[in-house]
């Protein structure tokens, strides 16, 4: 094996490591409103509103026409195509209201999970093929990070060797990619919550799966220090009988030592408490940001309390949980200080899609 390589230019790196750097600035996280038009129907029907591309944007735009203290808790937020398009009703474009709150635009790239054939019922992720023209194009409307997403789960047999190599080599292609356009990417290998599997059992199979996605990263020649790590907590499955607390999740969660976690369907309060617990957490040493990179757990409340008409009440229950939020990633929040109107809503959903 040669260990002869290049990394990006000097100029490059120095911008990706700047734009990496921006985005975990201590105190703030990102807000993830990258769901697909599909998923956006669930939400929208959950307050009686059709799933149109008009009533998507409205939602959109009252997430991004907050008050500017949105950015004093969000550094970026992580765009879908539809929406990097789109407009304000003034015609201002969605990504230039999102600088002029000071947070920084990305994109999700990925284009969707699809099965893994001769596995038992797992998925890979799709979208390589024309990566590198969209990520140009994107870099070129404003778009300063990118987001792909692969998926795991934990059973019997699974997640399989087959799995786990071929969705961490996915990851770096597309890291790699990202770089070579600028765009620092968000690497987010989600070990999902579905099963009865307990918390050492979570830890362990999303330490193997960190360890073989670094070496994958490590093998495309990734600058790791432009990139962004997105993975799941470490919980015991929604069907597993044993309760346990956030401080004792937060202990097994520090033997993987991550960086922006995904809430991975945990209700908003239970994803403030568990970002809250890490950072409080003095079992061992943190190295790195740990911050939160969040959707359903920052606009459940938000989208409730909008029903389609009531844009001031959406938004201020959005910066009601992102400064919550900002608070548990400096292990500063009081567990249950913050009552939004879904803040205790169950936001599970099985085989989850984006």
């Amino acid at each position: 094996m040669t260990t002869y390589f290049n990394y990006p230019s000097a100029e490059l790196q120095k911008e990706l490591r700047g734009i990496a750097n921006a985005i975990v600035t201590p105190g703030k996280g990102i807000l993830a409103a990258d769901e697909s038009a599909g998923t956006m129907g669930k939400r929208l029907a959950s307050v009686g509103l059709e799933n149109t591309e008009e009533n998507r944007r409205r939602y959109r735009q009252i997430l991004f026409t907050a008050d500017k203290e949105l950015g004093n808790y969000v550094s970026g937020v992580i765009l879908f195509h539809e929406t990097l398009y789109q407009k304000a009703d003034d015609g201002t474009p969605f990504v230039q209201l999102i600088k002029n709150l000071g947070i920084i635009p990305g994109i999700k790239t990925d284009c969707g999970m699809v099965p893994l054939m001769g596995s038992e019922g797992e998925n890979t992720t799709q979208g390589l093929d024309d990566l590198a023209q969209r990520c140009a194009q994107y870099k070129k409307d404003g778009c300063q990070f990118a987001k792909w997403r692969c998926a795991l789960k934990i059973g019997k047999n699974t997640p399989s060797y087959l799995a786990i190599l071929e969705n961490a080599n996915v990851l770096a292609r597309y890291a790699s990619i990202s770089q070579m356009h600028g765009l620092v990417p968000i690497v987010e290998p989600e070990v999902l919550m579905e099963g009865s599997h307990d918390l050492d059992r979570a830890q362990k199979v999303t330490e193997t799966v960190l360890a073989f996605t670094y070496k994958a990263l490590n093998d495309h020649h990734v600058f790791l220090e432009g990139t962004l790590l997105k993975p799941n907590m470490v919980l015991p499955g929604q069907e597993c009988p044993i309760k346990y607390t956030p401080e004792q999740a937060a202990e097994f969660q520090l033997l993987c030592q991550e960086l922006c976690f995904l809430s991975g369907g945990q209700s908003e309060e239970e994803a403030t408490a568990h970002l809250n617990a890490i950072n409080k957490c003095t079992a061992a040493k943190k190295p790195w940001a740990l911050t939160f990179s969040y959707g359903r757990a920052l606009q459940a409340s938000a989208i409730k309390a909008w029903k389609g008409s009531d844009a001031k009440a959406g938004q201020a229950e959005l910066l009601k949980r992102a400064r919550a939020n900002s608070l548990a990633s400096l292990g500063k929040y009081e567990t249950g200080s913050v009552a939004g109107v879904a803040g205790k809503d169950d936001l599970f959903v099985k085989n989850h899609q984006y």
